[in-house]
């Protein structure tokens, strides 16, 4: 022990004795991600070098292999950079020696850093991925019996492996200088001979062949003028299905070390929509041209330089697990910098999924977007799930006997029952719960299932329709049954993410398990501030809470109110999966909001957001701006597309580049702080409004409240105003983020005016035995993020360490430079 440990101080002061030299110490620092989460064999690597050592000099070795020809030397920057191929999977041991000046191993002129390097079909942060997945084929198969369908990929090969790995290909295309045309998906794809139609503004180029005088000029950001020629690469990586598109010239080459100069470095990636749970590879619904411009018919992007890019992995219809969609934007950024070089910056956009999206991963995995662009706003989707399992029993209770009851004896007219409604659920009217509960009520369904929708939107009268489904889009027969197959694949949107949230035992088919949730509503009182407005009785009241019910574990309506997995609420909060108000404030965030009252997307999402940046950074939210329009849920003419969308971008632009020049990045994926980001702000990065009757766009209104007000609707309030949930009619709050409340004694003073009969109140109690929601207080399990948490380990996640360092090396391996594990959660402000 003794001789161990004058091993370790001696290699200390030699350590310290070369920094002591003033920047004399050999460094290695890998650029395009950090050297533990390496992914796809490769990694653009920087050596930096003492001004007193030649560059020369410098040998590089990789798993005791000269690599040094793959460098290329910078004598102004004193490095050699190059890319690193050849790397296993799991450790690789990189080594830069100052050779050739008649120094030994042992004094310091040579230095180590472990790499990891993970597969390029994942996993990296987590542990496991979810089975089955059903690999994409070129031209998509139907199903068969109990052979599962698969996608058509848009590639012309098929997967080469379990993790559905495809050759990447690579397609030209040009724009056209006819001004009638539309950016439609020219996609290759070998089931037809003209894959590209003829009103396209992209036509498929062929060097040598398509004659020069068709193709349109552009202008970049940097000034290169040049053909308007651009490259989309599709591959496969982490199991998903990619484009990245870019300005090209092909009669150059382009590496890591020598971008092309028309790409000014900057990358916008697209986030795709809606939700979903299904276990097939699909190929993105965001295609290159769609994803890559700022809006429809506009191409502001690609002209001007930008790379965009797209995964179906980050596309919310195809991947409802946060982390994963993380850990794949994680990825694709690494693989962009090893085949095209470095990123200045990460832009992203995309709307309703492709908001939460862009969220969620700023939360999960603060510092890989530099600045998102979320419109049809939603904070995260398990917070958003509250308020659509909220919408299902409310329009379920709406249709039962319970409430046509009273409304019955009461002699209301539809009219004054849907008010009611309205005033119960927080919305305009009684549409917007209906909506939740036809569009998106069956999502944590995990078997076969036939959806109950809403076929009357003014009355809420359910009926079955369609046939049998799930949401893994695998034949019935592979899916889980509680009775006849009760170890079949489970299909709710949980159970697309056991790697994060681990399973746990399940009661309706014992011997079988099932994924931990977070869903509850123990102790909510729905209803409860229509009750004090006067917009509901007491006997109406009353009833709500004892019929609303919950969920039990397969998501059948039940009696009993639905009670959350406690593991999975830590898990939840830490992992910043319910977005974190802090993580969001460190980055720049405009929210394009527009109007969609009867539909899902509201308006107070935005506001919600808000509200947790200013709780987590002193009431403070200047690194969002809101801009509000009442015309409908997206921009729709050129007018309003420029107004808003394009708006957006280059405004986000010159946000992101005043950043890139007052806090640059130490690394790709480094974050920055509340207080810098708001520092970069531009001009035109404020809260600003269109009234309704300014269809084109041309008069921002800066005056929130003359926003608020505008276009007043039936409910009072104006068209841009928020309104709620059912949880904030509940007495919650505008953050929306308390999965579990604490509870507290019910006391009739909290409901005074109103007063209820001892019987009235003998209910109230028997439904609350345990208590009432208190909503002053943090919710069961709600703490700090810790994230990014890594979930190689296991369900739960634990903090990563430190990012590798390189290190003096001695001639032999040493394992002290950085944590090998996963480190240990201190986090000593949690509610236990």
């Amino acid at each position: 022990m003794q001789a161990l440990l004058v091993v370790l101080l001696s290699g200390l002061f030699a350590a310290a004795a070369w920094a002591n030299e003033g920047g004399s110490n050999l460094e290695i620092v890998t650029l395009s991600n950090r050297a533990d989460l390496i992914s796809g064999g490769d990694a653009l690597v920087e050596v930096r070098v003492p001004k007193q050592v030649s560059l020369s000099a410098v040998k590089v070795e990789l798993n005791g292999h000269d690599i040094t020809s793959s460098f290329k030397t910078d004598a102004a920057a004193r490095t050699l950079r190059g890319l690193v191929t050849g790397l296993v999977d799991g450790r690789n041991d990189l080594v830069a020696e100052a050779d050739g000046k008649g120094k030994g191993k042992d004094d310091g002129k040579e230095v180590r850093l472990t790499i990891t390097n993970h597969p390029i079909g994942g996993p990296v942060l987590l542990g496991s991925q979810t089975q089955p997945w059903v690999c994409a084929t070129p031209t998509g198969t139907a199903e068969s019996g109990n052979t599962p369908a698969s996608n058509p990929s848009g590639l012309t090969t098929f997967a080469t492996d379990a993790q559905c790995n495809i050759a990447t290909e690579f397609h030209l295309f040009y724009r056209t200088k006819t001004a009638a045309c539309a950016f439609v998906l020219p996609d290759p794809s070998p089931t037809t001979t003209a894959p590209t139609p003829a009103n396209s503004c992209f036509q498929p180029y062929v060097p040598g062949v398509t004659s020069p005088d068709l193709v349109a000029s552009t202008t970049t950001s940097n000034g290169v003028t040049m053909p308007y020629i651009v490259r989309v690469e599709r591959g496969t990586l982490n199991r998903g299905i990619y484009d990245i598109a870019v300005l090209f010239d092909p009669t150059k080459p382009w590496t890591p070390t020598a971008p092309q100069a028309q790409w000014n470095g900057k990358l916008l990636y697209t986030f795709g929509a809606s939700t979903g749970q299904p276990r097939q590879q699909f190929r993105s619904e965001q295609n290159w041209v769609i994803a890559g411009i700022t809006g429809t018919n506009d191409d502001s992007a690609l002209r001007l330089g930008f790379m965009v890019a797209d995964n179906s992995l980050t596309d919310s219809l195809f991947n409802s697990n946060r982390v994963l969609n993380a850990e794949t934007l994680m990825m694709m950024k690494e693989h962009i910098v090893d085949t095209y070089g470095e990123i200045k910056y990460t832009m992203g956009n995309g709307c309703s999924g492709g908001s939460i999206q862009q969220n969620t991963a700023a939360s999960i995995f603060p510092g890989l977007l530099d600045g998102i662009q979320p419109a049809c706003d939603f904070p995260d989707s398990i917070t958003t799930g509250l308020e659509v399992t909220d919408c299902v029993l409310l329009v379920n209770f709406y249709a039962g006997p319970d409430w046509t009851a009273l409304m019955t004896g009461a002699g209301l007219t539809q009219a004054q029952i849907n008010a009611k409604k309205a005033a119960i659920n927080g919305h305009l009217d009684q549409v917007g719960c209906q909506q939740w509960n036809n569009q998106f009520g069956f999502n944590n369904k995990p078997g076969n299932f036939v959806p109950l929708l809403v076929n009357n939107q003014v009355t809420g009268t359910l009926a079955p329709s369609g046939a049998p489904r799930n949401n893994c889009r695998l034949p019935a027969a592979l899916v889980y049954d509680p009775v006849t197959n009760p170890n079949g694949t489970r299909c709710g949107d949980a159970d697309l993410s056991t790697a994060v949230w681990g399973t746990t035992a399940n009661e309706n088919a014992p011997g079988s398990v099932r994924a931990r949730v977070t869903g509850d509503n123990v102790g909510i009182q729905y209803g409860l501030n229509a009750l004090l407005a006067g917009k509901i009785t007491a006997e109406e009241f009353v009833t709500l809470n004892e019929k609303i019910g919950g969920f039990d574990t397969d998501f059948n309506r039940r009696a009993a109110r639905t009670t959350a997995d406690r593991p999975a609420l830590d898990i939840a909060y830490r992992a910043g999966i319910v977005s974190s108000g802090k993580n969001l404030g460190k980055l720049a965030i405009i929210d394009s909001r527009g109007w969609d009252e009867q539909g899902i997307h509201y308006i107070w999402r935005s506001f919600a957001e808000r509200a947790r940046i200013e709780a987590d950074n002193h009431g403070d939210h200047g690194n969002q701006v809101m801009w509000r329009y009442g015309t409908g849920l997206l921009p729709g003419t050129p007018a309003q597309i420029a107004a808003v969308t394009v708006k957006s971008f280059l405004t986000m632009d010159s946000w992101l580049s005043n950043l890139n020049a007052s806090a640059p990045k130490e690394t790709i994926n480094s974050v920055r702080t509340h207080t810098q980001v708001i520092a970069g702000k531009p001009a035109a990065a404020v809260d600003f409004c269109f009234l309704l009757a300014d269809t084109t766009f041309s008069t921002p209104v800066f005056d929130m409240a003359a926003c608020d007000a505008n276009a007043p609707q039936a409910d009072g309030l104006g068209r841009l105003a928020k309104r709620a949930s059912p949880r904030q009619v509940a007495g919650g709050p505008l953050t929306e983020n308390i999965l579990k409340c604490r509870l507290k004694p019910l006391n009739p003073v909290d409901y005074a005016p109103v007063t209820f009969t001892s019987a009235q109140w003998a209910r109230l109690q028997a439904v609350f035995d345990d208590g009432v929601c208190d909503w002053s207080e943090r919710g069961v399990g709600q703490r700090r993020a810790r994230s990014p948490l890594t979930f190689a380990d296991g369900p739960g996640g634990e903090p990563l360490p430190r990012a590798p360092e390189s290190h003096p090396g001695h001639g032999h391996d040493h394992d002290d430079d950085h944590d090998h594990g996963h480190g240990h959660d201190h986090d000593h402000d949690h509610d236990d």
